[in-house]
């Protein structure tokens, strides 16, 4: 996870996000004429019949691989030439991201529009820092084709909008189809009964676990809803003690504790489950639709499938991974801004990115376009997106996570009760967070 700011850092972003919020643009409308400041900063010319003056806006992402990069390449290029008068330059930062950003947010040198990554998003959303918009919005975005939960990330508690996600990826059931053909099982199990009746008929001693499973909040989330848990209440404390997350949680406990048939990737040497997976190591792991570049080019003779992830207490879940392009609330450049969120966000240019698969669509009608949702290997992928948790834990997740996979680990190796591990795993996050207060 990436670094976070110190809270004195914290302290200054918040009064520098007062003061200069006085003397902010509050939006402009695509479908209205431009404000004074920003016809005067994007719009010089004396006449209509005069050619545009070219405005170049700042994007700011983090690394990602050449594939990928080719891809978002291919995108600016072809809305560029598109919008001749709006030249993007494209900065990459490669290290300590959230941490460049919000300094430069301080210093008033952020790019106009950036990544966003959804578990930040309530913690900046709350800043004040971005610009939010829903005013700019015209009849040509179709902002029902998002996949609800995924937009619902990035809006704040009074349903603005504060970013369009890009693309988005969900957590899937792999398995091992030989494994599965060995002993006699016909079809990935739908309810977690059948997983964990199924995980036990996997499971050969600590060779090989039935299910390969991360203990940490970003994949167990999702868990402690499936009975009527929340991880954090409407004022940011940690609730992910009570009988309802605990029930969720106890699920992936008993697994290890008592039928011992799931470990962790470090259980057999791995780094990661996708790692486990391919080694043969786990029968069964939950990972995401980056796995599948990883299993292909890692383990070309592995023999395996995805299926949805089984249902907990008759409900399905999963979690998803989401990232926004998001506009910082002091850019001089608003409308050129949006032209390139609207492009990057919209159907076209969604389609050119998530065109190999290496990130999904979070348009409904771009996934069934590129033909994920029908996909032997995505499909699963795809259908999670409807009915996924976002991977969040409020304006105070760096401290609700950390306690959270401290206590949680331990439960998972045995060494203390799960009820007890979140009873001090919640005891300590909330006296964390009102000390940062």
């Amino acid at each position: 996870m990436k670094k976070r700011l110190s809270l004195s850092l914290a302290l200054i972003l918040a009064f520098a996000l007062t003061v200069t919020a006085c003397g902010g643009n509050n939006g402009n409308n695509a479908s209205q004429s431009p404000s004074a400041s920003s016809a005067a900063s994007e719009s010089a010319s004396p006449s209509a019949d005069a050619p545009k003056e070219t405005v170049e806006v700042t994007l700011a992402g983090w690394g990602a691989s050449p594939e990928e990069t080719e891809l978002l390449k291919q995108t600016l290029d072809e809305f560029q030439a598109k919008n001749p008068d709006v030249k993007v330059k494209h900065e990459v930062i490669a290290d300590q991201y959230m941490d460049v950003i919000k300094t430069r947010l301080i210093g008033g040198e952020a790019p106009d529009v950036f990544y966003m990554d959804g578990s930040e998003a309530p913690g900046i959303i709350e800043s004040g820092v971005l610009e939010p918009l829903d005013s700019y919005v015209g009849n040509d975005f179709d902002v029902t084709d998002f996949e609800e939960p995924l937009l619902n990330a990035f809006k704040s508690p009074d349903g603005k909008i504060y970013g369009f996600p890009k693309d988005f990826s969900p957590l899937a059931m792999f398995y091992n189809k030989k494994m599965f053909a060995d002993a006699g099982i016909t079809a990935p199990p739908a309810t977690w009964d059948e997983f964990r009746e199924v995980a036990k008929k996997l499971t050969k001693g600590n060779d090989v676990y039935g299910f390969g499973v991360a203990p940490e909040l970003a994949r167990q989330l999702f868990m402690t809803q499936a009975f009527g848990g929340k991880v954090v209440d409407e004022n940011g404390s940690a609730v992910f003690n009570t009988a309802e997350a605990i029930q969720g949680l106890q699920l992936v406990i008993d697994q290890r504790i008592v039928d011992k048939s799931s470990g962790q990737p470090s259980d057999v040497g791995a780094g990661w489950g996708g790692e486990m997976f391919g080694q043969g190591k786990a029968a069964m792991v939950f990972e995401g639709n980056w796995a599948i570049p990883y299993l292909e080019s890692n383990f070309p003779d592995l023999d395996w499938g995805t299926a949805e992830l089984p249902s907990i207490n008759g409900k399905k879940g999963t979690m998803a991974f989401t990232v926004a392009y998001v506009m910082n609330k002091e850019s001089k450049k608003k409308e050129a801004a949006w032209k390139l969120i609207s492009y990057l966000t919209g159907k076209e240019g969604m389609k050119t990115w998530t065109s190999k698969g290496f990130a999904l669509p979070s348009r409904k009608s771009v996934a069934v376009e590129l033909g994920f949702d029908k996909d032997p290997i995505r499909g699963a992928l795809v259908a999670g997106a409807a009915y996924a948790t976002p991977w969040q834990a409020g304006k105070n997740q760096p401290i609700i996570s950390t306690n959270f996979n401290n206590q949680f680990v331990s439960a998972f190796l045995g060494d203390q009760k799960l009820d007890a591990a979140m009873k001090t795993a919640v005891e300590t996050a909330n006296k964390e967070i009102e000390a940062s207060k």
